[in-house]
């Protein structure tokens, strides 16, 4: 039953992967930049939540609520304030903000909430599922993950595809200047994909802290590096390939974990990457653009 647990354990902890990619995959798709503070959001998520159940004694359902409302604002300032200002800038200047965002997001959680790690409660109080005689268990945090996760996919894709703002956010993605000549307004719609791709970040911060109940400022750094790596397995820009990429990459860590080691897992997770680029630069789901020069 080894190889059946390692392998539910690799889908939830790829579905955490997965809800993280979407928020990159989002932002790169239609900003066409890389938000390197993302992964710092998902620590806020989980330090708003870990206040409003511990301090505040809020129920877990208004916490969580609490926890995407405040990413998502949090999300919309960023943007305004950082990045909006650089719209027309070189990428490496918008890169270097990012790093600069990260970095104060980091350090503004520390001098706030410390640097002792906070001991995080799990926000899914269901029992466990056992089969084959309680040889196989499943907690229940891993069904609500995968659940979740496969959940905020199928949104997405409606959303983009149904919806107004969708279509928007597709146009802009294709050509900005066209679609404000369309009468779309563009600014508005990168707000958005902020506010949605931040939102997405703290229910990904609950559910690793719940996953892992252990919480810092540093809590984000390594799994936002893990789920960039997993939407540009997938295909940086798609929705569905940053959802495979995802779940794909915690399998391949858990296993590795499971049968290689713990030490070389992280270096089987980045080699996976620079295989892929080499065989596949533009994912497994991405497509290739062709540009003339």
């Amino acid at each position: 039953m080894g190889f059946l647990t390692n392998l539910i354990n690799g889908i939830s902890l790829g579905s955490v992967y997965a809800i993280i990619a979407l928020g990159y995959t989002m932002v790169y798709g239609i900003a066409k930049m890389l938000n390197f503070a993302h992964g710092d959001v998902i620590m806020v998520g989980g330090y708003i939540c870990f206040v409003c159940m511990n301090n505040l004694g809020l129920p877990v359902a208004v916490s969580v609520l609490l926890s995407i409302v405040g990413c998502t604002c949090l999300g919309m300032v960023v943007e305004r304030a950082a990045y909006k200002p650089l719209r027309e800038a070189p990428s490496l200047a918008v890169l270097i903000t990012a790093i600069g965002v990260s970095y104060f997001l980091q350090n503004s959680a520390l001098l706030i909430w410390g640097a002792d790690p906070k001991v995080f409660k799990s926000v899914v109080d269901l029992p466990s599922l056992k089969f084959f005689d309680g040889q196989l268990v499943v907690g229940p945090i891993n069904i609500v993950t995968a659940l979740t996760c496969v959940l905020i996919m199928v949104c997405l894709t409606l959303f983009t595809s149904r919806t107004k703002m969708g279509k928007a956010m597709r146009a802009c993605s294709e050509d900005k200047g066209a679609a404000q000549l369309m009468g779309i307004n563009v600014n508005t719609t990168i707000s958005m994909v902020f506010a949605i791709g931040s939102g997405l970040a703290a229910i990904a911060g609950v559910l690793l802290c719940s996953t892992y109940p252990t919480l810092m400022p540093t809590t984000g750094s390594l799994p936002g590096i893990k789920a960039f790596t997993a939407a540009v397995i997938g295909g940086i820009g798609s929705i569905p390939g940053a959802a495979l990429g995802g779940v794909l990459l915690g399998i391949i860590e858990i296993f590795a974990k499971a049968y290689i080691g713990t030490q070389l897992a992280d270096a089987i997770v980045f080699g996976v990457l620079i295989v892929m680029l080499l065989i596949r630069p533009a994912g497994l789901l991405g497509k290739e653009i062709h540009e003339k020069v």
